[in-house]
C-alpha cells in the first residue's frame, strides 16, 4: 500500500489485522519497523483496537495473550533464521507480516535480505510506504514493477487525494535566492541558485547557502520562518510549532544559538546520537514550545501534528528525504481545519524540483482526478558534497524570498482550510517573488501573471494593482542583487559594503524595508555605478 506521508497507513493495516484475526484467517502477526521507537507507536495503535503486539521483541513468539510483535529490521538482520518458519518462529501458512516504511528495504542489501530469508514463508505480506522508491534505484523485496521499473502498489492514496480529503495539509514552499560567494581552492566563485554549475560547486553553493556564519543567508531565513509561525500562533494557532532539519550535530547546535539571538528562546535541540532523543522528541510533540531543532529524529513515524513552520537546512536533497521531511508538516489535528503549513528552502535547483513535483501532482488530481499516476522518481542525483573538505569556505551570502509554491490550487485551497487566520495567507498559485520580509504579511499577495485569480482573499480581476505591485517589488530585488554582484566583481568592496552604501544613498536601513520607489532608483544608482565603470575601462 502506498499512501502519502501524514495520510494515516498504521490504522488501515491493522484494522486489516484485528479483521484477519478474528476470522481466523492469521492467528500470528508481526510489524518489522525501520527504528524502535516505531515499534512502540505500533504496539500502542494496535492496542487500542485490541490487536496486542510486544514492542521492540527480543524473540519472535509472543508470550500467552499477544497476537504478535513490532520489531525493527536491524534485529531481523541480526539473526535471520530465528525468524524463519520452521526454527520457532512459526511465521508460516497463518502470519501476517507488515512491513512499515518498506522502502528500506533492498533486495540486495542486508536489511532486505534479510526480510526475504526470514518471512518467505508467510504468505501474507503487507507492504507500507508513503515513499515506495529508493534512492539507489534497488528493487524492493514484494513490490511489483512495471516495465520501466515504476512500482505498482495494490492500494494508493496520493498526496493529492489526502490534501483533498482534508486528511493532510498544503504544504507551501518558500524559495531563497540571492548573491553567494565561496573560495573553493584558489578561486573566489560567485554565483546565485540560477546559474548552472558543476556537480561540485553546486553542492558548495548550497554548503554556503546554509552556513550558519553568514549573516545574510541562512539566519535571514530564519528570521523570516519566525516570523510566520509568530504570525500563526497570534492568528489563532496558538501552538503551532517549528522544524528545522539541520545537516549534522554541529549544524543544528548552531542554528540553536541562532534562533536563540533572534528569538531570545531557545530551541528544543534532539540529535540521534543523545540517549533521551525520543523523550524529548515525544515532549515537544505534547509542548507548545515553538521551535525544534533536529538532524536524523524527524524522518519516519515522527507525528507532531502542531508543525506549521519548516527550514530545509540538511544537505540531504534526495527526493525520497524531501519527501520525508515534507510529510513532518502535512499531519492535521482533529478538530481543527487542514490549514496550510510553510516549509523555506534555499533555492537549489534540485529542491526547487522536488517542490514543484508536489505542486505538479496537486494540481493533476483537481484536473484529472480519475488519474492515478505513481509517483516516479527523477534519475538519482549526486547529493552534496560533504563537508570537511579544506578547500572550500563560505564567503557571503545575500538572500531574499524569491518564489513562494503554493501545492494546491485556489479551488483546493478553499475545500480543505475555508479561510486563512489572522496574519496567516490562503494557499493560492504559483507566486513569484514573495516578500516574507513583512513577517507576519509574508506571501500577502499573489502573481497576477501566474494566476490572476489567485490571492490572500481571491480577490477579483478588476483588482489586480496588490498582487502586480507585489510581483513588481520582488523582480527589483532580485534585479537590485544581481546588480550587486556584477559590481561586487568590478569592484573591490564587499557585497556588504556596496548594499550599505546604495541603502544610504536611497534612504533605508536594509533592503527588506525598501519601497518600490526606492528599490527602482537603487538599481538606477547601480546601473549607473556599473555604465560609468565600463566606460572607464574601456577608455584605458
Amino acid at each position: 500500500m502506498s499512501a502519502a506521508p501524514g495520510a494515516g497507513k498504521t490504522r488501515p493495516a491493522l484494522e486489516l489485522a484485528r479483521r484477519l484475526l478474528t476470522q481466523g484467517a492469521v492467528n500470528r502477526v508481526a510489524v518489522i519497523c525501520p527504528t524502535t521507537p516505531l515499534t512502540r507507536q505500533w504496539a500502542k495503535a494496535a492496542g487500542a483496537l485490541g490487536v496486542q503486539l510486544v514492542p521492540d521483541a527480543e524473540q519472535p513468539r509472543p508470550p500467552r495473550g499477544f497476537h504478535g510483535v513490532a520489531v525493527t529490521y536491524a534485529r531481523v538482520a541480526s539473526d535471520p533464521r530465528a525468524w524463519t518458519a520452521g526454527t520457532g518462529g512459526g511465521w508460516g501458512s497463518s502470519a501476517l507480516v507488515i512491513a512499515d516504511e518498506a522502502h528500506h528495504l533492498g533486495e540486495d542489501l542486508a536489511w532486505g535480505t534479510a526480510f526475504q530469508r526470514a518471512f518467505a514463508g508467510a504468505p501474507r505480506w503487507l507492504l507500507l510506504s508513503g515513499t515506495p522508491f529508493r534512492s539507489d534505484a534497488t528493487p524492493i523485496p514484494g513490490v511489483r514493477y512495471d516495465g520501466d521499473g515504476l512500482a505498482q502498489p495494490n492500494v494508493s492514496y496520493t498526496y493529492a487525494q489526502a490534501v483533498s480529503d482534508g486528511i493532510c495539509r498544503p504544504v507551501a514552499f518558500v524559495t531563497f535566492d540571492g548573491a553567494l560567494s565561496w573560495r573553493s581552492g584558489e578561486d573566489v566563485i560567485e554565483s546565485s541558485f540560477e546559474t548552472v554549475l558543476s556537480a561540485r560547486e553546486a553542492g558548495r553553493r548550497y554548503r554556503t547557502a546554509i552556513s550558519t556564519e553568514l549573516p545574510d543567508g541562512l539566519p535571514r531565513i530564519l528570521r523570516e520562518a519566525d516570523a510566520r509561525l509568530r504570525a500563526l500562533r497570534t492568528g489563532g494557532h496558538r501552538d503551532a510549532g517549528g522544524l528545522i532539519v539541520a545537516a549534522d550535530s554541529a549544524h543544528a547546535r548552531k542554528i540553536a544559538k541562532l534562533l536563540h539571538d533572534a528569538t531570545g528562546r531557545a530551541p528544543v535541540v534532539v540529535l540521534h546520537t543523545e540517549a533521551r532523543a525520543a523523550e524529548k522528541l515525544a515532549r515537544f510533540t505534547a509542548s507548545r514550545e515553538p521551535w525544534i531543532v533536529a538532524v536524523n529524529m524527524v524522518s519516519e513515524g515522527v507525528d507532531i501534528p502542531r508543525l506549521r513552520v519548516g527550514v530545509y537546512a540538511t544537505a540531504a536533497k534526495t527526493p525520497l528525504i524531501f519527501r520525508q521531511i515534507v510529510g513532518r508538516f502535512v499531519r492535521t489535528i482533529p478538530g481543527r481545519a487542514p490549514e496550510p503549513s510553510w516549509l523555506y528552502l534555499p533555492a537549489d535547483p534540485l529542491l526547487r524540483r522536488h517542490a514543484c513535483e508536489v505542486e505538479s501532482e496537486l494540481r493533476q488530481a483537481l484536473r484529472r482526478p480519475q488519474d492515478e499516476e505513481g509517483l516516479q522518481e527523477p534519475p538519482q542525483r549526486r547529493a552534496s558534497e560533504r563537508s570537511g573538505m579544506v578547500d572550500f569556505v563560505p564567503l557571503s551570502a545575500e538572500v531574499t524570498p524569491q518564489m513562494t509554491l503554493f501545492g494546491p490550487s485556489p479551488a483546493l485551497a478553499r475545500s480543505v482550510s475555508g479561510g486563512a487566520g489572522a496574519g496567516e495567507q490562503q494557499s493560492g498559485g504559483t507566486v513569484p517573488g514573495a516578500d516574507a520580509g513583512a513577517g507576519a504579511n509574508a506571501g500577502a499577495g499573489a502573481n497576477a501573471g501566474a494566476d490572476t485569480n489567485a490571492g490572500v482573499d481571491e480577490q477579483p480581476r478588476a483588482e489586480p494593482a496588490p498582487l502586480a505591485a507585489f510581483e513588481r517589488r520582488a523582480h527589483l530585488r532580485a534585479e537590485r542583487s544581481r546588480l550587486v554582484a556584477d559590481l561586487h566583481r568590478r569592484d573591490p568592496r564587499s557585497h556588504r559594503e556596496i548594499n550599505a552604501w546604495i541603502n544610504r544613498e536611497v534612504g533605508i536601513a536594509r533592503v527588506d524595508d525598501a519601497s518600490i520607489e526606492q528599490l527602482k532608483r537603487s538599481v538606477e544608482l547601480l546601473v549607473r555605478e556599473l555604465t560609468r565603470r565600463s566606460r572607464r575601462a574601456a577608455a584605458r
